[in-house]
């Protein structure tokens, strides 16, 4: 079967997301009087590290293979942060329910969005993770709906599917960051990489 791009190289990935935040593009300037000013000069993407625990030769040259499947840095994954596969009030989906149908009810501000078709039982949490579209959004807030960060991407819309489990965006490995080195004696190694949102 022909790899697929973005690639799902996380599910089963034998370790962690050691930094999964955003990257703020924004530069500073300062006045004559002494005044700093922030300038955003485009939507924060997200950056990450992740790290495996140690593999035994066979495993790791496994998990090699699949990250040169993403060819360096030409070929896009889909990256989440590994703490946050669900929502922070259902631990491994317990209680969670049924998540297939959630939407976009409406939205306010570029930043607060109401869910529709949600669980009864589904609840919120600030530092949750949704994903809209090929978008990842945290939730920092819960008054009037849920309030994410970044801002919501152009083009977001009522009707839009809302996913809560594993949600995910696209990435691609920041060059010459990927180490798969083993030790001599034993064969045994780690996976170490860092990424960053490519849409």
């Amino acid at each position: 079967m022909a790899v697929t791009y973005p690639l799902d190289i996380l599910t089963g990935f034998p370790g962690w997301s050691t930094e999964f935040d955003l990257l703020q593009r924004q530069e500073l300037s300062r006045t004559a009087g002494g005044t700093t000013i922030a300038k955003d000069m485009g939507t924060p993407l997200w950056k990450a590290a992740f790290q495996s625990r140690v593999l035994s030769p066979n495993t790791l040259d496994m998990w090699r293979a699949k990250l040169n499947s993403l060819e360096g840095s030409l070929q896009r994954f889909m990256g989440r942060p590994m703490s946050r596969c669900y929502p922070i009030a259902h631990p491994n989906g317990r209680g969670l329910g049924d998540v297939s149908a959630v939407t976009v009810a409406r939205i306010t501000l570029n930043k607060v969005v109401t869910l529709n078709g949600a669980p009864a039982d589904y609840k919120s949490s600030i530092g949750d993770y949704v994903q809209i579209g090929r978008h990842l959004y945290q939730i920092v807030g819960l008054d009037g709906g849920v309030e994410v960060r970044p801002h919501l991407a152009p083009g977001t819309a009522v009707g839009n599917t809302v996913v809560l489990v594993r949600p995910s965006v696209p990435m691609i490995i920041v060059p010459a960051t990927l180490s798969t080195t083993a030790d001599a004696g034993t064969g045994r190694g780690t996976i170490t990489f860092q990424a960053i949102e490519s849409r």
